[in-house]
């Protein structure tokens, strides 16, 4: 049986927090920032959800609005795969597009050769993502970009109108 990691919530919930985030990773090892993340945006009414795996995240989507994923490229399809021969974090970047409504994607590639790098960041921005963060995953630099991201694409609110609203965008 699949699990998924509500980090901050019930999963089973419609709209857990103000704002539902979806943090992929690869189980096979630990990224300090998708462990630290959910605790530090809780505050906030942020709703971090993990997947590690593609099936996981799938199950997510369907289940929850998402409103900001964060995909892992290393992302493994299903609980057996090799994280070398991962395609969970393809397929999810073509699944979350093929939503009605699809959120605002950041993306995290392999750290790979130069060339899969080049093929990775072309196949993510044909498929409209928002941003790509390199490994390291700086926290300053993520959380620089969910600022963008709320800017952009909410208006400075969270999805449900609710949120903090930054009064400088009214001046």
């Amino acid at each position: 049986m699949v699990s998924v990691h509500a980090q901050s919530g019930d999963a089973t919930s419609p709209n857990g927090g103000r704002l539902n985030l979806l943090l992929t990773s690869g189980g096979w090892r630990s990224e300090p920032w998708v462990e630290s993340l959910p605790a530090l945006m809780k505050p906030m009414g942020v709703q971090a959800y993990r997947a590690r795996t593609g099936d996981e995240a799938a199950r997510l989507i369907r289940e929850i609005p998402i409103h900001i994923a964060v995909v892992d490229l290393a992302l493994p399809l299903a609980e057996c795969n090799e994280p070398a021969t991962d395609e969970g974090g393809a397929r999810l970047l073509q699944l979350l597009g093929r939503l009605s409504t699809p959120p605002p994607t950041i993306v995290v590639p392999r750290a790979r050769t130069s060339r899969d790098r080049s093929r990775e960041l072309a196949q993510a921005l044909s498929l409209g993502v928002f941003a790509v963060m390199h490994r390291p995953v700086q926290m300053e630099v993520l959380l620089d970009t969910f600022r963008r991201v709320l800017r952009r694409h909410y208006q400075d609110r969270w999805p449900d109108g609710c949120g903090p609203r930054d009064s400088s965008a009214d001046s």
